[in-house]
């Protein structure tokens, strides 16, 4: 299933990858320290972004600091996270030569540059793209794997061609049962298995998935897929593939490391386990849970007591929508409604708002997002041993004064 990873060179050549990486600088004040143990991170500037935080510089792993979803319900491109899972990145990516291939198990191979692709009626989608291992570092008991906080999620308007459509035109053949995708970027080493992901065929013809070149209206960043990548709305970002040159229809279930072994959940309702416990049986991760969060007071600030104080934040699903937003200032004994944003579509941010008068002392906020068809957060967390799905009521502590 490897394809070609050649250079692609010429006149019309942008942003070197050796670049992206090897020009990252520490900015100041040069570190981060996420609430939990051994959380001191680097603030690393690359070009084309605003400091981020780096979890590892070999792959590119950065993350958005949380204070940039306090900003808008859409996250700008030089603040969105950066998650690779091969070092092996294109050294560069020439527009005018890139190609697009499309084949197995169709009628008309096609072989098509990134003019054809702009050519087919363009569409857009405003969607949450989120790392499955986000908000890691807070698993108790600790699991292995990037210690993440809860930055490795952003929320764009993503702009591009429908997959069904370009499958359409190469014209999918009876018994094909998935599409498989893979990337410019490639493993430093030969034991290393090359990144490709699959979906199966329905999904990847629900009319949703999309081959998207541009992102909150510019050309993809390079760290973020230029010049092609997948969009799965409602799914984590494993799926989401970067650099996106080969699409091939299989009449077989894709079964590589990175979707028989890795990016696996519990194959129950709960897609959990009791803590420290081996599943019997896992399925591939697939659809977010539902999260919320309060953006615009930090876990430990301080409010003034007795005032109105005004509550911000965001929530999102996997694509069923949010309905309702609830806030407590009393660690989740009593619960008021919050005043929705704007609705950007059921797969993006919803922006919240709330007011909540808290007298002199502690006080533990809790907020708790339903969508609609009746799903919420669980008030305790709950555990796997990947570190996934999290998304427990979150918890913030104030003090009134």
């Amino acid at each position: 299933m490897l394809h070609r990873r050649s250079l692609l060179r010429g006149a019309g050549s942008v942003l070197l990858a050796n670049a992206a990486i090897g020009q990252a600088r520490a900015a100041p004040p040069g570190q981060v320290i996420l609430p939990f143990g051994n959380g001191e991170r680097p603030l690393v500037a690359y070009p084309g972004k605003r400091p981020l935080i780096q979890m590892t510089s070999r792959p590119p792993q950065l993350e958005t600091p949380f204070s940039v979803f306090d900003e808008s319900t859409i996250t700008p491109n030089d603040a969105f996270f950066v998650r690779y899972h091969l070092a092996g990145l294109p050294n560069e990516i020439d527009p005018e030569s890139f190609r697009l291939e499309i084949k197995g198990k169709v009628d008309k191979p096609l072989t098509l540059s990134l003019a054809d692709i702009k050519a087919f009626d363009a569409e857009e989608i405003t969607a949450v793209n989120q790392c499955s291992g986000n908000s890691r570092g807070f698993f108790e008991p600790r699991v292995a794997g990037g210690q993440l906080a809860n930055g490795a999620m952003g929320c764009a308007r993503w702009k591009g061609v429908p997959l069904k459509v370009v499958l359409d035109r190469a014209g999918v053949q009876a018994g094909a049962r998935q599409v498989m995708f893979e990337g410019l970027d490639g493993p430093v080493l030969e034991k290393t298995p090359d990144f490709a992901k699959a979906l199966d065929l329905d999904h990847a013809r629900d009319g949703e998935v999309m081959l998207a070149y541009a992102m909150n209206g510019e050309d993809l960043p390079f760290l973020n897929g230029f010049p092609l990548r997948l969009v799965v709305p409602g799914y984590y970002g494993t799926y989401w593939l970067k650099h996106l040159n080969a699409i091939t229809v299989l009449d077989t279930t894709f079964e590589n490391f990175w979707m028989k072994t890795a990016y696996r959940i519990p194959a129950n309702a709960c897609a959990c386990t009791e803590p420290g416990k081996t599943p019997t049986a896992t399925v591939p991760i697939n659809r977010f849970t539902i999260r919320s969060f309060i953006t615009n007071i930090p876990d430990r600030g301080t409010v003034k007591a007795g005032a109105d104080t005004v509550l911000r934040g965001i929530a999102f699903d996997g694509g069923y929508g949010i309905s309702d937003v609830l806030i407590s200032g009393d660690d989740g004994r009593n619960w008021t409604a919050a005043k929705l944003g704007r609705d950007e579509g059921r797969y993006a941010f919803r922006g919240w708002e709330a007011s909540l008068r808290l007298p002199a002392g502690e006080h533990r906020l809790r907020v708790r997002a339903l969508n609609r068809i009746g799903q919420s957060q669980p008030l305790e967390a709950l555990w796997n041993p990947a570190g996934y799905l999290r998304n427990v009521v979150e918890t913030t502590r104030v003090t009134a004064s």
